[in-house]
């Protein structure tokens, strides 16, 4: 017998990848249990399928920093709860953060991708389930989106949570109506200027060093999970001059849409994942 539950939960993080270098995605995870019945006719119950599947990837994934460790291009040394993870891209540049271990996630794998990331999960799920389950699938899938998106990943140092991890990210839409019509123009400019971004706060950078002939960002920043470090290429970044919350980043993109469109009334709305964000306005 099959269990399946489709689009379980979604899952906010970053992962590295050899040609794109920092991505933040969000994913939608699909589960399927195979096994007989139990004594009250079920493979499992839903609510324990949800629950525990739910908490095992808000701990260990979610808002977490994915990073392949069986890949030949990666360092990852510790010094306590310290790891200091640098990665080559395929074009010589490199990634260096360190973070607290809780900001990472150290997949088993070469190669990230959904189908290996999700295979490292199934291998850690499987021992929560009882001994019937004869065989435990997970899947991720991604939101479909008919407009345009972009990729970005950011830190949020003030915040409480696991937000103030400094490399996690998004898959998010971007909507904009400009004098109340959709401007598929103005969400193709905005997914095409954040595509595969880090979007970080002025304030964080702490230098721009040149190492090999490239201009990279230094970002460093202390919260309250402990100390964090993050050196990228300038390319991949983009600077702003407040805090990177969905509320600054819709702020953000009304404002620098407004001075290039002085005349046209504004509505944005920014997504941050999946089904949440913030809308703010011009010229209303």
């Amino acid at each position: 017998m099959l269990l399946f539950v489709d689009n379980l939960t979604n899952v906010d993080f970053s992962y590295l990848d050899a040609s794109r270098g920092l991505l933040g995605e969000t994913w939608l995870a699909n589960i399927r249990l195979h096994g007989d019945l139990d004594d009250q006719s079920m493979v499992c119950d839903f609510g324990v399928v949800k629950k525990i599947v739910r908490d095992w990837l808000d701990t260990e994934l979610d808002h977490r920093l994915a990073v392949p460790t069986q890949a030949p291009n990666i360092e990852i040394t510790s010094n306590g709860d310290q790891l200091d993870i640098r990665w080559t891209l395929d074009n010589g540049e490199h990634i260096h953060t360190t973070s607290p271990r809780q900001a990472i996630a150290l997949v088993e794998a070469a190669t990230l991708t959904p189908e290996t990331i999700a295979r490292w999960c199934e291998q850690q799920l499987k021992s929560a389930f009882r001994d019937e389950i004869e065989k435990l699938e997970l899947s991720f899938s991604t939101e479909q989106i008919e407009g345009a998106f972009y990729h970005y990943s950011h830190g949020l140092k003030k915040h409480g949570g696991n937000c103030q991890r400094i490399a996690h990210g998004h898959r998010s839409r971007i909507d904009i109506w400009a004098d109340g019509v959709k401007s598929t123009s103005l969400e193709s400019l905005w997914a095409e200027r954040w595509r595969d971004i880090y979007i970080g706060s002025r304030e964080d950078i702490s230098a721009e060093p040149t190492i090999n002939g490239a201009d990279y960002f230094d970002f460093a920043y202390t919260s309250e999970q402990g100390a964090f470090t993050l050196q990228l290429p300038k390319r991949c970044c983009y600077i702003i001059d407040t805090d990177t919350t969905v509320e600054c980043l819709a702020e953000h993109i009304a404002a620098t849409t407004a001075a290039d469109n002085p005349s046209v009334e504004l509505r944005i709305r920014a997504f941050e994942g999946i089904n949440k964000g913030a809308e703010a306005y011009r010229g209303q």
